[in-house]
């Protein structure tokens, strides 16, 4: 008989397969797994949610422990979020156990004591997170060569999560650190969902091309989709307490504050509801979980905290208030049902508005013509080179310039060495650095910016905003903006504040400012709570499929009767769409509306090129004029990139105060100034009507 994937698997790995967990065999992602892992190779793991990726890493990774041997701690395993990893560590622990082999779970949340217990006794495989790491890696108290020198393997969940944003350059770059420690790197097993360019971010994660796909990105359209027009979140909650009673439903909102107003409504309403989101304390998130995934008639409501791999079980609906951000993410949440054999996936969405009805349809055209957004990293991260500058010193109590820029040029080969001997120059000339005997070091400055803590600030590559611990008694109920307790102007001074967290009502009794703790007590009446937050602007390619949508001559199939109806009051309330045009229309007194179905980014460039004071407002979908269309000259490409580094300083990124000028130009530009999509609008072919 020939041998198969699962043949070269340790003899005891086999038998715990077979036996302990009963399974007759592994899915087709779990053999194609093995043997690039047992072989060493990185690699990228792509299956969609619930496609037992986690296995398909873990259980070969075991295997590559028992049989080399691997002694002390061997295996990283590394997730975007805490939640996800408390998730991981009851179902990792029982699968190391099986071969006696230990699993510990370290971040923010855990004790002390527990810490201090793993140093003594090193697990085999740690569940941690890249601030955790940092935080490894700069501690005086950690002995590194001892804790990381045995190394083999790193795991990272959700890698979309992480490459998507800044926080994805910082864990590459820890990583890189670490290998340091090592007589050869570590290997790589990125895992993920499914995403448009699997290959690139294999090759982003590893630094080479060297690395195996496992899995094909592939879309399933077997999947009942509905879109429904319900105008407010109100009139949401009501069709939610009717919709699929008796089921298990998974209701996903775009913001905590949502979160809490349909979760307290449905409350109202008699429905056994339960909420998740990351103001919770992580108690009430597996508690909420935890019962969730135990109960058969019930409702979560939570954000996207819920999307990233976190067990609750089999679902039976997911319900999507309004529309998520991506296709890959109404994927990733519409993947949680369907597990069940001769159950089928689903998603309803419910818009609040006409906005969002437009978006939903936009989700739903690129999934059924299988677009799915490529995850890109963000281009030129030089403030992370700032931030990893004063990481490496801290980590090696000082080190030479030319010796720092080696260093940094390894974490961010991306990057060209003059740009970083340029941020080096300016954290010198400004304070942040000092040179003592040709040896870096904190200066003045430095320290008090960023020495706060014993430099915690330093391990996180993003600011945390401010917040308050919510207490009810010796229970921490979790966080709210400070703007949550704030009296709106003409208030009644004596009237109670109630705070809405858990879905539940807290009047506040008071507010310890000192500590950032407000003091609670439950409360008959239904609060209110806010979180500071932008939303995220709608990408290029969403406002063009929202034009595709307009222009196409029949509705979506999976509108509802009432979605038709608003689609049809939205169109008959615009002029006819072009699929290759923009669209200047009037709209009378004088003003003009210019579609352009390019999202706010593009269009705000656009309005840089347009004579000052003839835009009165930009949205996703175009600007409206006050006056006929009319550019400015040759200097606009100019104006764009002020436009850009305005635009970045308004949302200026951690450590973005360590960049001289240039940099951060050059910075804010690639970020910005997103000229091809740019340049396709100003290319097509305008038409005018009504004028």
């Amino acid at each position: 008989m020939t041998e198969g994937p699962f043949d070269r698997l340790h003899p005891a790995i086999r038998h715990h397969v077979v036996n302990s967990l009963g399974w007759s065999t592994l899915r087709p992602t779990q053999l194609a797994a093995i043997d690039p892992i047992l072989q060493g190779r990185d690699c990228l793991l792509l299956a969609p949610t619930a496609g037992g990726k986690t296995e398909a890493a873990v259980i070969p990774v075991l295997s590559r422990m028992l049989a080399e041997p691997w002694q002390g701690l061997s295996v990283l395993y590394v997730c975007p979020i805490k939640a996800l990893l408390n998730n991981l560590e009851q179902r990792l622990s029982r699968y190391a156990a099986l071969v006696g082999r230990r699993v510990q779970v370290w971040h923010g949340d855990v004790s002390q004591s527990s810490k201090a217990r793993a140093s003594r006794e090193q697990p085999d495989l740690l569940l941690t997170t890249p601030e955790s790491l940092e935080a490894m890696l700069i501690s005086l108290r950690v002995d590194r060569p001892a804790w990381f020198g045995n190394l083999r393997a790193v795991v990272v969940d959700e890698l979309h999560a992480f490459a998507g944003d800044d926080r994805g350059w910082h864990l590459r770059a820890v990583l890189r650190r670490i290998d340091a420690y090592l007589p050869r790197p570590m290997q790589r097993i990125g895992l993920t969902a499914t995403v448009g360019n699997p290959r690139g971010l294999l090759d982003w994660l590893t630094g080479h091309q060297d690395g195996v796909q496992v899995g094909e990105a592939t879309v399933t359209m077997d999947a009942d989709v509905v879109i429904d027009y319900v105008g407010g979140l109100d009139n949401a909650v009501t069709v939610l307490a009717r919709l699929h009673r008796g089921s298990k439903r998974l209701v996903f909102c775009d913001s905590r504050s949502k979160v809490e107003q349909a979760a307290a409504g449905l409350r109202a309403l008699g429905v056994r509801t339960f909420v998740s989101h990351s103001s919770l304390s992580a108690a009430d998130r597996r508690e909420a979980e935890r019962a969730f995934a135990e109960e058969p008639d019930c409702v979560i409501v939570a954000t996207s905290t819920l999307e990233l791999g976190i067990d609750v079980g089999d679902l039976d609906h997911v319900i999507q208030i309004d529309a998520p951000g991506s296709v890959s993410s109404f994927l990733q949440r519409m993947g949680r049902t369907g597990r069940r054999s001769g159950s089928r996936r689903n998603c309803t969405f419910l818009a609040t508005s006409e906005a969002a009805l437009l978006r939903a349809c936009a989700i739903v055209s690129l999934w059924r013509a299988a677009c799915i957004e490529p995850v890109i990293a963000p281009p030129e991260p030089w403030h992370l080179v700032a931030q990893q500058a004063m990481a490496l010193l801290l980590e090696s109590g000082g080190i030479g310039r030319a010796a720092l820029t080696e260093r940094l040029s390894a974490l961010f080969p991306e990057l060209d060495r003059a740009g970083i001997d340029a941020v080096l120059a300016h954290m010198l000339a400004t304070d942040v650095l000092v040179d003592i005997d040709a040896i870096l070091a904190f200066g003045q400055h430095g320290e008090r910016e960023y020495g706060r803590r014993h430099f915690v600030d330093l391990v996180s590559s993003f600011d945390s905003p401010p917040v308050l611990v919510v207490r009810y008694g010796a229970a921490e109920l979790g966080w709210i903006d400070p703007m949550s307790v704030l009296r709106r102007p003409g208030a009644d001074a004596d009237e109670p504040l109630v705070l809405s967290l858990g879905g539940r009502g807290w009047t506040v009794v008071s507010i310890d400012w000192p500590r950032a703790t407000a003091w609670v007590e439950p409360a008959k009446a239904a609060g209110r709570s806010r979180w500071s937050g932008s939303a995220r602007p709608t990408p290029f390619a969403m406002a063009q499929a929202i034009k595709t949508t307009l222009a196409a001559d029949e509705p979506l199939a999976a509108l509802s009767r009432r979605g038709r109806e608003q689609m049809e009051r939205i169109r008959s309330t615009m002029p006819a769409v072009e699929e290759a045009a923009t669209l200047v229309a009037w709209l009378g007194a004088g003003e003009e509306r210019w579609w352009t179905f390019a999202g706010e980014r593009i269009n705000a460039m656009l309005r840089g090129r347009l004579m000052p004071g003839s835009v009165d407002r930009v949205d996703a979908l175009g600007l409206d004029l006050s006056r006929p269309l009319a550019w400015r000259d040759a200097g606009a490409p100019d104006h764009d990139e002020s436009l850009a580094v305005a635009a970045f300083r308004a949302v200026e990124p951690k450590f973005a105060g360590c960049l001289p000028d240039e940099v951060a130009r050059r910075m804010a530009v690639a970020r910005w100034a997103d000229t091809a999509d740019l340049q396709r609008v100003l290319q097509a072919r305008v038409v005018t009507i009504g004028v």
